[in-house]
């Protein structure tokens, strides 16, 4: 009594101002910035805890996937039922989404009817309030006069916590709100009432996909707003869903795209996460509750309870004597004799007052102006906290979004339905402001929800139809990409066919097989300096390359890098040449060798017919060159006259091979089993060591060669087969592969993408293999199939820009950075963007797979190809099983995530009785030139 004594003769002081006397009494329900920051804070950790599959089984707020992977785009449309269950009445609706109207591209008309759900049915059985349900859904068609003969999609929007392995599947955590039927939880409610509509007869309904009155808010505002990314219910009950990176989410497959998250917060807090935060009357709240210790943000936010709140504190306070002269009635006693409508009724703006005496007079009490003062300061109080709760969850789910995209801004709506947040007179005013305050890098728009979660559910179905429809379509689109294991093998065979021919002297071939002088790979023991010099893309290189014997790690490597202009590269061959000197010129200065006559080897990255080591006559440009004067001359020579013409410097031209020759050489110098060289980058090719008996083209050199394999391998009759080719005279043999599929052979995996891609390159109808593989022409393939997807309305809302119609934008090292496993798709829009592509998160999604199917063929491709040879090279040796290194160039093979391992994967497949080992090239094609001028010299020596 003492105690009470003191209270009212404090409070008796502040009778002058009823407000300041309710502040004190209150001041645990109000939350300062700080206070809501921290709970953000707490709120976001248990976000990351549902997220998480380790944690989630012990998080309150269970973070539920929806399995809706996008919101509307305005091109939805269709007719569809709709069932919206989740209060005291349900609503069956028709909904016919039509595109080509609206705001955006398309609109909403629905018809609907609300039922009453008959109060014993909420606590009955599971089976009877399911078949309520259904018999209402098919008084509905008839009322409406809906055939019952043709099948309806139907969505259904279920407010009720569950956790979902597909969009329409479902099986219930728990009921809240009034609902207690039984025999449902941990069941499907989905299965329940296809089971429901079976035993009613008479209908055919499908239903495609469940979702909660919160998803359904997101995907409403959705159609109007596509920044709309967020779901907010503020009414009877609260909760929040929000589009989350798909890679967050442990607790579904796959890591590409967004997929909307049911966050389920009414149960923050359950595990004592607002323990500081919970009063003494929302302990009353709880205790009074169906359910005790769960819930506990929604008790202190949602409408259920805002109004009995009220009740007790006003209850409280009275009983202090701080109201009503300490007079309580008994219908101030009774339990939801305040509603949350008589909060928002207090707090109007013109008549809250007026309203409040009335209320209170209707509880049976005598109110003093003051007391009214007093009681509509309880309210906003209590109104006010839930305001600032909501703000608190927001903020985190906005910092998390933001977040997870690397922003430093984030502009997005939230979606927002609810009586509370529609009907009280100051509830959004106040919401918009916190949240503005608590996250002001974020610019955030709400709207209200136009329609209810019954239009959103419709549009989750029309979504989820549009995208299985955009589904069938992108893998129609790249079905012809996809390459079969039979399509595969036969490559492999024509391929070999091609291999075959090309090494025979009389009748034509696509694959040249072009002898390169090679005799032999490097054994270690080549010393001195040489000059290498390298043309075959856009560069020109050259390097200075200090042999030691031994590691070609202890050799010392000097070079420079020159641009090759477009001028040069399709200009005279004299213009070209005195290019390649003049920059000779520039590096044996910057070396202070111009004196010095060094041996030198050239690696010239074309098709060149060879009569000897130091010849090669061009047979045909590639790539980007074009420069005239030059195919069918030698170049070695071409290269001699230039260096006369500067008459500045003299080299010993010794060897000129191409860069594959050049990249096996290198590779050899380290790992004696080197045989094969390939290059996959802005070309393609392949080089191998044949044995000289199998190559018709040269048949003195051969019969000479043959003499002296035979003198080696008598003196070792008694050598065990693996050994016995290592005497047997060979030829490095440069398949010019890139040729494969020039006469037709290819035509039935080449696609009209390709087609294109070919009549728009400098060489039309040649090169077609290489235009399936190599960096040059990769982005091209990907562009026009994106051109393709866009004009049939799958991509950047059927818009062809500019900049996608521009030959030559996407470049191939925007595949290699968009198939990055690393890279989230907000970095791939960012990719897009650069090339002025304005992408939706789902677009990025169909960019990155168009990425994939092209770099997966070429893989594959260049697999079946590197099949042929391995296992041409086994059975020319006449052995079960080959053990074989292939040195490998180029930037596709180094830099690209994943065209090495399906080369692999495929070349293993292809090729089962060959293990094949694959040795990148440090030093490049440069490298291995220097070595094949030292290899010819040392032969020459002898």
């Amino acid at each position: 009594m003492f105690a009470v004594h003191l209270v009212l003769s404090f409070f008796s002081k502040l009778q002058e101002d009823p407000t300041k006397k309710v502040d004190r009494f209150m001041y645990a329900m109000h939350l300062h910035d700080d206070q809501l920051s921290d709970i953000s804070a707490r709120f976001q950790a248990e976000m990351k805890k549902g997220l998480s599959a380790e944690s989630n089984a012990a998080a309150a707020v269970k973070m539920l996937p929806t399995h809706v992977h996008s919101t509307p785009d305005g091109s939805e449309k269709g007719q569809f039922l709709a069932l919206d269950l989740g209060g005291s009445k349900f609503k069956v609706l028709q909904v016919q989404v039509r595109e080509g109207t609206g705001v955006r591209r398309g609109g909403v008309e629905m018809e609907e009817k609300t039922y009453p759900i008959p109060e014993e049915l909420l606590t009955g059985s599971g089976k009877e309030l399911f078949d309520h349900v259904s018999e209402s859904l098919k008084d509905f068609l008839h009322e409406k006069k809906i055939s019952v003969e043709k099948k309806h999609p139907l969505a259904f929007t279920f407010s009720f916590p569950c956790e979902q392995s597909a969009l329409n599947q479902g099986l219930l955590l728990n009921w809240s709100k009034n609902f207690r039927a039984r025999g449902v939880q941990g069941k499907d409610v989905v299965q329940a009432l296809r089971g429901a509509v079976n035993r009613t007869g008479g209908m055919d309904v499908e239903v495609l996909a469940m979702v909660n009155d919160t998803v359904a808010t997101m995907m409403t505002c959705g159609f109007d707003d596509r920044y709309c990314e967020v779901g907010l219910i503020v009414g009877s009950g609260t909760n929040a869903c929000y589009m989350e990176e798909l890679h967050h989410i442990d607790l579904v497959e796959g890591d590409e795209g967004r997929m909307c998250v049911n966050t389920e917060w009414g149960a923050f807090g359950d595990d004592g996460a607002l323990n500081d935060y919970i009063t003494e009357f929302d302990r009353e709240v709880d205790a009074a509750s169906n359910n005790p210790g769960k819930q506990i943000l929604e008790k202190m936010v949602s409408g259920m309870y805002l109004g009995e709140l009220v009740r007790l504190v006003v209850l409280k306070m009275a009983k202090l004597g701080l109201l009503f002269e300490g007079q309580v009635s008994d219908a101030l006693r009774t339990k939801g004799k305040i509603t949350t409508a008589h909060v928002a009724a207090m707090e109007e703006y013109k008549n809250g007052l007026k309203n409040t005496r009335n209320i209170l007079v209707d509880l049976d009490l005598s109110p003093t102006p003051d007391d009214c003062i007093a009681v509509q300061r309880v309210s906003t109080i209590v109104s006010f906290r839930s305001s600032n709760l909501v703000a608190a969850g927001l903020a985190a789910i906005l910092t998390q979004i933001r977040q997870n995209r690397h922003l430093r801004t984030l502009r997005i709506t939230v979606g927002v339905d609810g009586t509370v947040y529609k009907t009280h007179p100051r509830y959004a005013n106040r919401l918009h402001k916190v949240v503005q305050r608590l996250i002001p890098e974020c610019h955030v728009r709400f709207v209200l929800s136009d329609g209810g979660s019954s239009k959103g559910a419709a549009l989750v179905t029309a979504v989820a139809q549009r995208l299985a429809s955009q589904r069938r379509q992108v893998d129609e689109t790249l079905s012809p990409l996809r390459l079969s294991g039979k399509q595969l093998l036969l490559v492999k065979k024509r391929m070999r066919g091609a291999l075959e021919a090309g090494l025979k002297s009389k009748g034509p071939s696509a694959v040249k097989m072009l002898p390169s002088y090679v005799y032999q790979t490097p054994d270690g023991t080549e010393h001195g300096k040489y000059l290498a010099l390298g043309l075959g893309g856009t560069n020109f290189r050259a390097l200075l390359v200090d042999l030691k014997k031994g590691l070609l790690q202890n050799s010392r490597l000097n070079h420079k890098i020159y641009p090759t202009p477009v001028e040069i590269m399709q200009g005279s061959g004299e213009e070209l040449f005195d290019h390649i000197a003049q920059c000779v010129g520039d590096f044996l200065d910057y070396m202070g060798m111009k004196s010095a006559r060094l041996p030198a080897g050239f690696t010239f990255s074309f098709p060149c017919e060879q009569a000897g080591i130091d010849t090669g006559t061009l047979v045909s440009w590639t790539k980007s060159f074009k420069a005239t004067d030059c195919e069918g001359h030698d170049v070695v020579g071409m290269l001699r006259e230039a260096i006369k013409r500067r008459n500045e410097f003299d080299l010993d031209i010794v060897s000129v091979v191409n860069d594959a020759v050049g990249t096996m050489m290198n590779c050899a110098y380290e790992d004696p089993q080197c045989e094969i060289g390939l290059i996959a980058g802005t070309g393609t090719n392949v080089c191998y060591m044949e044995e000289l008996k199998n190559i018709e083209k040269i048949e003195q050199e051969k019969g000479h060669m043959e003499r002296e394999g035979e003198e080696k391998q008598d003196d070792g009759a008694e050598r065990e087969k693996k050994e016995e080719h290592a005497g047997i005279p060979k030829m490095c043999i440069n398949t010019e592969w890139g040729g494969l599929g020039d006469d037709g052979s290819l035509d039935d995996i080449i696609t009209h993408y390709d087609s294109e891609v070919d009549q728009n390159s400098l060489n039309p109808g040649k090169q077609r293999f290489e235009k399936l593989i190599s960096g040059m022409y990769l982005g091209e393939v990907v562009r026009q199939v994106l051109l393709d997807l866009t004009r049939g309305g799958l991509l950047f809302r059927g818009q062809v820009t500019e900049a996608l119609k521009t030959p030559g934008i996407f470049h191939t090292k925007y595949l290699s950075q968009i198939e990055s496993d690393r890279l989230a798709l907000l970095q791939v829009r960012s990719v897009l963007q650069q090339l002025g592509l304005d992408s939706t998160c789902d677009d990025s999604i169909i960019v990155k797979e168009v990425c994939g199917a092209v770099s997966h063929r070429a893989a594959q491709l260049c697999g079946a190809g590197l099949a042929a040879v391995v296992d041409k090279i086994r059975e020319n040796r006449g052995l079960d099983h080959l053990d074989i290194t292939v040195g490998v160039d180029g930037s596709l093979y180094k830099l690209h995530p994943h065209f090495s391992g399906v080369l692999h994967q495929t070349v293993k497949m292809l090729a089962p009785q060959c293990t094949v080992s694959f040795l990148p090239s440090e030093g490049g094609s440069g490298t291995g030139a220097a070595l094949t001028a030292a290899v010819a010299r040392k032969k020459l020596e002898k």
